[in-house]
């Protein structure tokens, strides 16, 4: 897939919600939810190509957190994988800071956040397992970045997009991305159409099963 071609598909995604975009995924046998991870807020959104980071219990030796930061190119999406800890963090103030000046289009946390209320008034999108104050400095360490890291048995790679909204983060393939990107439309194509046909009088039964409504997540297997 091409620069022009990889970006015209991560704006369909955009587009779209991740409960389509979950169900596209669905109807091929694809798994890539991310359970348990929510944004601070249901306004927040990001959609952008992975940039994957993965975080280990500090040695000896001091551990540092954010120092990848600089790397990340505008219009990504930051997934960090802290084993899902959440008595220190590896995100903060400064962190949200940098990225919304940077163009990064969010973070999605396998752990916890800190300093909220920046995050909030920068406006940037930051989705984890919740929030907690004491630092992941000298705590954690940095062992990779841009590799395979696994987040509830979905292995997501630095090609792959991440979508993320109100109902949570998901982790597309990037080779089905143009695929899932179509079934999703078709998806929500149908269920705007059920919604038009109960509103010019139809039972919500007969607009399900006129539009084919409980095959939207099979008929792809």
């Amino acid at each position: 897939m091409n620069t022009t071609t990889e970006a015209s598909v991560i704006d369909r995604l955009a587009a779209l919600p991740t409960a389509s975009i979950s169900d596209a995924m669905d109807s091929l046998g694809l798994h890539g939810t991310l359970h348990g991870l929510a944004g601070l807020t249901y306004d927040f959104r990001a959609t952008g190509p992975a940039f994957t980071v993965q975080y280990a219990p500090a040695g000896k030796s001091r551990g540092s957190v954010g120092d990848f930061l600089d790397d990340v190119p505008p219009g990504a999406v930051i997934v960090i994988d802290n084993d899902g800890r959440t008595d220190v963090t590896v995100w903060g103030g400064i962190m949200t800071a940098v990225a919304a000046e940077h163009g990064i289009a969010g973070t999605v946390i396998n752990g916890v956040c800190r300093d909220i209320s920046t995050s909030l008034q920068q406006n940037y999108p930051l989705f984890s397992r919740g929030r907690f104050m004491r630092t992941g400095k000298d705590r954690v360490q940095l062992v990779a970045v841009q590799t395979e890291v696994t987040i509830n048995d979905v292995r997501i790679s630095p090609s792959d997009i991440i979508c993320a909204d109100a109902d949570g983060a998901l982790a597309v393939p990037q080779a089905r991305a143009a695929e899932i990107a179509g079934i999703a439309e078709r998806i929500e194509d149908t269920e705007a159409r059920i919604v038009a046909s109960v509103k010019s009088g139809a039972t919500l039964v007969q607009a399900r099963k006129d539009l084919g409504y409980h095959d939207l997540q099979w008929r792809n297997k």
